[in-house]
């Protein structure tokens, strides 16, 4: 029986439901051949950085209108990226373009150019010069300025609707929305997006923060995700789909496994984006997590992905999520309960532990 993995994502013909996300593994030219040998439906180049795009507007005379926010104007963000500088395979942002221009004309599959910062008025010029470059989609990681700066939530998501309806208007090609998971609701988002963007991204990655107890100092600690941590987005995956079925979803963060990919397609993800398995396991990675999807399609008698699609399940009911709850806290409540009797009758009348007899 023949298996058919061919997809859609965002108005892509994908030949697998596996895209590579952004890195900068996809920067490397044998990395690349080897990923997309392996079975990968299209790749997404690492992230050019804001300040970049703004020397590229000051040089080719794009004037941008000063942003309100003071965060995100030009002085502030090129002295932030000289404080911290980040090294990358290209030295501007036309070095930038040359490689979407060269990996286009190289690959047999779809790439999506990558972009990331604060402000979106500093990428309108530079997103149609991504489109003339040959990029087959752009996908576009906004970093919103502090909380301060805004009135109220809606100012937030309002801005960044705002953003992708001008790239939509100056763009043939399509815009990818990648989201984090800080918003007053995901679903809402979305379906106000699915009249600029093609597709959105679900979720991308945040540091772990942590603070030192000796220094007292805040740091930001980012890292690979964890194999199987996607089932902390499946809720929400699942929830976006039932209320915005028209819009094209990518599951991200901690596919690991052919579970993994499978459970992100169930729940209503078009494509699986992943990174850190391939950082772990190599690019080969890629293709066992097809053959794992290829032997459950067989095992369900399933054709291709639109038949899959049929399987997927449908919103919990908010009674049926309660009882779960219940349930779930029944279950557990006599184990604990002993656990605690124990633990009070071995300590002393204040709670302290006494010493065993």
């Amino acid at each position: 029986m023949s298996i058919d993995l061919t997809t859609r994502y965002g108005g892509l013909v994908l030949k697998s439901p596996i895209v590579v996300g952004a890195c900068q593994l996809t920067a490397e030219e044998m990395l690349r051949i080897a990923m997309i040998s392996a079975g990968a439906g299209a790749l997404v180049l690492p992230s050019l950085q804001e300040d970049q795009v703004i020397l590229w507007n000051e040089q080719h005379g794009h004037l941008v209108a000063t942003p309100v926010d003071p965060t995100t104007n030009h002085d502030h963000v090129l002295e932030a990226a000289h404080r911290w500088p980040t090294e990358t395979s290209w030295e501007n942002a036309e070095g930038y373009l040359e490689l979407v221009r060269r990996v286009s004309s190289q690959q047999t599959i779809p790439i999506i150019a990558s972009l990331n910062g604060k402000c979106g008025a500093h990428w309108l010029a530079f997103a149609q010069a991504l489109q003339l470059a040959g990029a087959s989609a752009i996908e576009l990681h906004v970093r919103h300025a502090p909380p301060g700066q805004y009135a109220a939530p809606r100012e937030i998501e309002d801005e960044l609707v705002e953003t992708a309806s001008q790239l939509h208007a100056m763009l043939e090609i399509p815009l990818f929305m990648k989201l984090g998971r800080d918003y007053t609701s995901v679903s809402h988002l979305v379906r106000q997006l699915q009249w600029a963007a093609q597709g959105v991204v679900l979720f991308g990655q945040s540091p772990d923060v942590d603070i030192s107890l000796d220094s007292f100092q805040v740091t930001n600690r980012w890292g690979l995700s964890h194999p199987g941590s996607i089932s902390n987005s499946l809720a929400a995956i699942l929830c976006v789909r039932d209320f915005c079925p028209e819009m094209s979803l990518a599951a991200s963060g901690g596919i690991g496994s052919s579970s993994d990919l499978i459970k992100a397609l169930l729940v209503g993800a078009d494509v699986a984006m992943i990174t850190s398995a391939i950082y772990r396991d190599g690019p080969t990675v890629i293709g066992t997590l097809l053959e794992g999807l290829i032997k459950f399609m067989e095992s369900h008698k399933l054709m291709n992905l639109a038949e899959l699609k049929t399987k997927r399940r449908l919103m919990f009911e908010a009674d049926q999520d309660r009882f779960g709850y219940f349930k779930s806290t029944a279950s557990q409540f006599e184990s604990a309960l002993v656990r605690c009797t124990n633990r009070v009758m071995e300590s002393d009348p204040w709670g302290h532990p006494r010493a065993p007899r």
